[in-house]
């Protein structure tokens, strides 16, 4: 926002409801939102812009913006912003308590039970949902090429930022790209000015937006000092999951290879159980970071079980009440500065170029190895590409089919 909180264009906000009230329109749309984060915005628009008239299209388009601009789950910063108009900082949390807890609810019983059953982790089942998240990263890699990489230019940057994360076998390949990406979009790519638009007023003063971007700041380093210098697992984690929460562009999918660097490679979860959790979280409601609860109570002492799951969930949200208020003061002098709009699309482009090396390795390479697996997952792809089938019948069907495969 570039305005001041005193400017006659900025408009005051709302403090009509209360945190419960918040909480209960969330909760609804927490057990039944299915279809990742494009279609979460669409059931919030139909429920706070049409049926409950929370706020007009205008100042809805204007959050959406913002929230896509941003690092982190769109979505849920989206529902953040929109508790915090409504009922203040106690609003913003119960907006994504009640949008996020069902789905970490069920993916922390579901590590549980792969945990408790040791054999279900090699069982066709698992095996199957390890071939439907091959189908599921295919299709975000369509999709976001489709709509982050429209020219020759950031094709190039999203083909370079690939083979810098498959050549560089380093954790820190991923930041090396986002990085390359963002200098080199916005020194080459031209796009168009962005006109001027009003903005609602979310009650943060730019005062408290500086301090909460500051905090995410010193956050960011501590996490990663403490996870260097007292050589702690749980803070290792703790720090890795902060870092993915704050470094993801592009949406929930990309936080796969973040997130694989962070648990998969020390050693702390298998791929196997890796790839089928990130498949079930596509048969549950709400927002995809709630893998991170599956993770973290599949990972073992000092974490593991609902304290790791819940404590891990909290380390990959916390940057996004952080940045979303820290950013909604700000909002229209950054997105008025062209060299930041540069710097963003060339960061979008290097984060399809990630999620394209991620399709491959680990996804591919630990679940594709036979002619079988190929099918299955090319009619996966098929069903969540062409048809309106609900991901979570193509879920369920893929289970099915590697339950039916196992010799």
């Amino acid at each position: 926002m570039q305005h001041d909180l005193a400017s006659p264009k900025a408009q005051t906000p709302h403090r009509a409801g209360s945190p419960g009230e918040v909480l209960g329109a969330f909760l609804k749309l927490g057990l039944t939102s299915f279809g990742g984060p494009i279609a979460h915005l669409g059931y919030f628009r139909a429920e706070f812009v049409e049926r409950r008239r929370w706020l007009d299209d205008n100042s809805y388009s204007d959050l959406v913006a913002l929230c896509q601009f941003l690092p982190g789950p769109a979505s849920s910063q989206v529902g953040i912003a929109l508790g915090l108009s409504r009922a203040g900082w106690l609003g913003a949390f119960a907006a994504w308590l009640g949008f996020t807890l069902p789905s970490a609810i069920a993916l922390i019983l579901f590590a549980l039970g792969v945990a408790g059953h040791g054999d279900l982790a090699q069982s066709g089942i698992v095996h199957g949902l390890k071939v439907m998240a091959v189908a599921v990263v295919a299709q975000a890699v369509w999709g976001m090429t489709k709509a982050l990489c429209p020219d020759r230019q950031r094709g190039a940057i999203a083909l370079t930022a690939a083979l810098v994360v498959l050549s560089l076998n380093s954790p820190f390949s991923q930041l090396f790209a986002i990085a390359g990406g963002g200098l080199v979009g916005w020194r080459l790519l031209t796009l168009p000015h962005l006109p001027a638009a009003n903005h609602r007023d979310y009650g943060v003063s730019r005062g408290g937006g500086a301090r909460l971007l500051a905090l995410f700041a010193v956050l960011l380093l501590a996490f990663q000092a403490l996870a260097v210098f007292t050589d702690s697992a749980a803070g290792a984690a703790i720090a890795g999951f902060y870092q993915a929460g704050s470094l993801v562009f592009g949406g929930g999918h990309v936080v796969l290879p973040l997130l694989q660097t962070s648990v998969v490679v020390p050693g702390w979860v298998g791929n196997d159980i890796f790839l089928a959790g990130y498949a079930a979280a596509q048969a549950v409601p709400g927002p995809l970071f709630t893998f991170a609860a599956f993770l973290g109570a599949a990972m073992p002492a000092p974490l593991g079980g609902w304290h790791g799951g819940l404590l891990l969930l909290l380390a990959i949200f916390l940057p996004s009440f952080l940045l979303v208020g820290g950013a909604l003061p700000y909002w229209e002098a950054l997105r008025q500065r062209d060299g930041i709009q540069r710097a963003m699309a060339g960061i979008n482009a290097a984060v399809v170029g990630i999620l394209g090396a991620a399709l491959y390795d680990p996804v591919w390479t630990s679940a594709i190895h036979a002619r079988t697996d190929f099918a299955l997952a090319l009619a996966a792809f098929g069903l969540l590409l062409l048809t309106r089938i609900s991901p979570v019948v193509v879920v369920a069907l893929a289970a099915l089919a590697g339950g039916l495969m196992q010799p």
